[in-house]
């Protein structure tokens, strides 16, 4: 009822300034005619003139709605409404007249002041209370004044636009924490233009001077805001922010999407420190959301290896996507509790459960599946550093391989609509441990749909990412804290990356893919991982992040490859194809006939069980070979070479 109060209040204050409008034009025409038609009979005086004039605005003002945009937020659009609500008062009002009495009481100018009067007195009106709700009465230039000790200076680099909107978000809600000193545009044509009164002091490829000028005006910045990715900003490289570490410049970033989903209120959005790994990272991939969100609102979401990079990154997601329910499972205590403490504060609406348990032990598995009774399972419970499970091969095949079969066993007697594995590029071609446990419980969850399940089981499969457990990332990130040297095993060496959130979405997409096929066989993806990175390039880069000087302040010492390691990762085998099937997102078909049974598992279990190292590489080694339509042959010798071939 106030709402609909309001709303006709708005109404009639346009009505009200129209009216002043056409009286205000009528009285000051030069040519003002006595009220007396030509043929001496009295004619539209101006109190009917303006009546009419006031009715016609009063139905197009309602017509077009014009009372439903709120003036504190009057844009562009409100202009054009108002201004085609002038102009048709105008032409119907000419027309009414001239069949009335020809118009002989009407200035020929009258009319024509009229709409520029009605235009300009609501336009005005609005622009003013939008200049009250955003303070800019009283806003004044930060280049012109003097920076308030208690207001750090702040930079802004980026698109003019989002500038924009950064700081009419800011004088809204009369943000104080940093003064804007400078805008670094992307645009050459837009330097020493102004954005609600903050000047573009240059473009991003001079932003070498544009940082000398500002200490010479003692408006050096000690914090930067990027207003979109630093990774899409050409002319952004890492020498430029390294300088902004050395110099102790804070950098921030808006906030995602993700980050955005569950903000409410009329504060301005948190600002988020940049992360190395953001640096890092490629041009982020822009997917439809709409599949994921159907995909999960509503339903009941279990994930194992929770507490983990990728566990983690998914139960946030699915919270942010409206789960009915969400399990965390977990068997690292402090892992679990972090993650779960974590999602109490950002979703303290959602209903949760922290599940204490690892995934080797099969009966207390399936008893928290069917108390939890999940609709989709995320598996991403594993061992994955390469020279750990090099040295403890049972320890990753207990984990790894059985974890795999009992978590796919627990999905398949709970009557779970899906079940989903994270793998691994590594498990291609495996020459290492790890990666063949990864290729085993690929197979572990083929061989679960061929037993008539009417669960749907799919395996995700990609790189490295950025800032998980068993990336190199945080192993530089701690060499380059402590001073180096930062070691590499081979200056050749490539890998695929992507970021923890990318990589999270991804595998929701695939599964989102999954749920919509009609064909229930399992389904291998390969998620789209760009172009393979050379991992002596991500540590000079690294370095120079970091602010310091590689041969000067640190070094880099190649130190030879590993157990197990190659120079090179793939993502297909040679028994394998690749069709797409969703937006950067491929389905992996094999032409391996092998399908493994639970009598190979129990085989391979009790070696593990019995602690045989030997035996658990020998056994594995040679089921993966049959996999891949290779003749049993033992496990392959460690020495690796350029390459990433054998010898």
């Amino acid at each position: 009822m106030m709402r609909m109060a309001f709303r006709a209040q708005t109404v009639v204050v346009d009505v009200v300034i129209a009216a002043l409008a056409f009286a205000c034009a009528y009285l000051l025409s030069p040519s003002a005619l006595p009220h007396l038609g030509f043929d001496g009979t009295p004619s539209l005086n101006i109190v009917q003139l303006t009546a009419i004039y006031a009715t016609f605005a009063a139905v197009f003002s309602t017509l077009f709605r014009g009372e439903l945009s709120p003036w504190r937020y009057a844009s562009i659009p409100d202009a054009l409404v108002i201004a085609r609500i002038a102009a048709l008062t105008a032409g119907l009002f000419l027309l009414t007249v001239w069949i009335l009495d020809r118009a002989s009481t009407l200035p020929r100018s009258a009319l024509a002041m009229a709409a520029v009067f009605h235009v300009t007195g609501c336009l005005g009106l609005r622009v003013f209370r939008r200049a009250i709700h955003e303070h800019a009465l009283v806003q004044v230039a930060p280049l012109r004044g003097p920076v308030s000790p208690q207001a750090p200076p702040l930079l802004l680099i980026g698109p003019s636009a989002m500038a924009d909107t950064y700081l009419r978000d800011a004088a809204r809600v009369q943000d104080r924490r940093y003064t804007p000193v400078g805008i670094i545009g992307l645009e050459m044509r837009d330097v020493g233009q102004q954005v609600r009164g903050v000047c573009i002091i240059e473009s991003l490829d001079r932003l070498e001077e544009a940082l000398d000028d500002l200490r010479r005006w003692n408006r050096y910045p000690r914090a930067v805001l990027f207003l979109d990715e630093p990774s899409r900003m050409k002319g952004l490289n890492p020498d430029h922010l390294g300088r902004f570490r050395a110099d102790g410049v804070r950098m921030l970033r808006l906030p995602s999407i993700v980050e955005l989903r569950h903000h409410e209120g009329a504060t301005l959005m948190p600002l988020r420190d940049v992360s190395v790994e953001e640096l890092l990272a490629r041009e982020p991939i822009q997917l439809d959301k709409a599949p994921v969100a159907a995909l999960i609102r509503d339903r009941r979401v279990l994930i194992t290896g929770a507490g983990g990079s990728i566990g983690g990154e998914l139960a946030r997601q699915a919270a942010g996507f409206g789960c009915a329910h969400l399990t965390l499972v977990d068997s690292s205590e402090a892992a679990l509790f972090t993650i779960d403490r974590e999602l109490a504060e950002t979703h303290p609406e959602l209903s949760r459960s922290a599940v204490l348990c690892d995934v080797r032990h099969a009966g207390r598995l399936q008893g928290h599946f069917q108390a939890q009774a999940p609709d989709l399972v995320f598996h991403a419970a594993a061992l994955k550093h390469v020279s750990m499970v090099e040295r403890h091969p049972c320890e990753g095949v207990l984990t790894n391989v059985i974890g795999t079969w009992n978590v796919a066993e627990a999905a398949r007697l709970c009557g779970a609509a899906q079940m989903v594995l994270i793998s691994t590029d590594k498990a291609v071609d495996p020459t290492n441990v790890m990666g063949a446990t990864k290729r085993l419980a690929e197979a572990v969850i083929q061989a679960q749909q061929t037993n008539g399940a009417r669960t749907r089981f799919a395996a995700v499969r990609f790189g490295n990412v950025l800032a998980s457990a068993g990336s190199v990332v945080p192993i530089f990130k701690s060499q380059i804290e402590r001073g180096g040297p930062v070691t590499l095993t081979h200056p050749d060496m490539t890998r695929f990356f992507m970021t923890i959130p990318e990589a999270a979405q991804l595998v929701m997409h695939a599964t989102a893919a999954s749920a919509e096929d009609q064909d229930h066989q399992a389904r291998l993806f390969l998620l789209e991982m760009g172009e393979p990175v050379r991992i002596m390039d991500l540590a000079r880069q690294m370095i120079a992040l970091s602010g310091r000087t590689l041969g000067l302040d640190i070094e880099i010492k190649i130190t030879g490859l590993r157990q197990g390691e190659k120079l090179t990762e793939t993502l297909l085998d040679e028994n394998e194809h690749a069709t797409p099937c969703a937006p950067k997102v491929m389905q992996v078909v094999s032409n391996s006939a092998v399908r493994i049974t639970p009598g190979h598992l129990q085989t391979l279990e009790a070696l593990a069980e019995q602690a045989d190292s030997e035996g658990v590489r020998t056994a594995l080694f040679d089921l993966v070979g049959q996999i891949r339509g290779q003749r049993p042959g033992g496990a392959p010798k460690l020495k690796v070479v350029a390459g990433g071939s054998q010898a």
